[in-house]
């Protein structure tokens, strides 16, 4: 039997956080008009997703790993009836593409405060609770809380610079 060496652990570096929570921001206040609340980013453990719905975006280039905005079922609903300007029923494909497209902008915005050269995949979203998202094993996973007009959602980070 082989025995594969842990990758070593890359710590998060606290500069790459504060494009997120600027973007996301940015990103709610001017395609849905919702004010969001950030709270205090801490180290997530468990490997499943932090609520139901899920916008997983990957990085590569300067900056590699995967960002994760995960949704409480209010708060997608809520936020994707604001970006939309109309009511979308949950768990169709309307409602997957406007939030991958929210996800997509946070992590567009954030890439372009960056300055590095930096790439992002296309979104991918999973609906449902309890699904679990397979993160890099070599850089921990930090999940800034946020909500916005009292629903629940977090960008759940795992990337780091190269």
């Amino acid at each position: 039997m082989t025995v594969t060496e842990p990758k070593p652990m890359h710590k998060l570096d606290p500069k790459l956080i504060v494009p997120f929570v600027n973007s996301v921001r940015l990103v709610m206040s001017t395609m849905t008009g919702l004010a969001v609340t950030v709270g205090a980013s801490k180290i997530r453990t468990i490997p499943g997703a932090e609520f139901d719905y899920s916008g997983i975006i990957g990085f590569s280039g300067g900056i590699v790993g995967t960002v994760v905005v995960s949704f409480q079922k209010a708060a997608a609903v809520q936020i994707v009836e604001a970006f939309a300007k109309c009511p979308i029923e949950p768990d169709t494909a309307d409602f997957a593409d406007a939030l991958g497209e929210l996800t997509n902008m946070i992590a567009g915005a954030a890439k372009k405060e960056f300055g590095a050269n930096a790439s992002i995949s296309i979104p991918t979203v999973v609906m449902g609770a309890g699904h679990v998202i397979t993160r890099p094993s070599d850089v921990p996973c930090v999940s800034v809380p946020c909500s916005a007009a009292g629903a629940s959602f977090a960008v759940e980070l795992s990337i780091r610079k190269t």
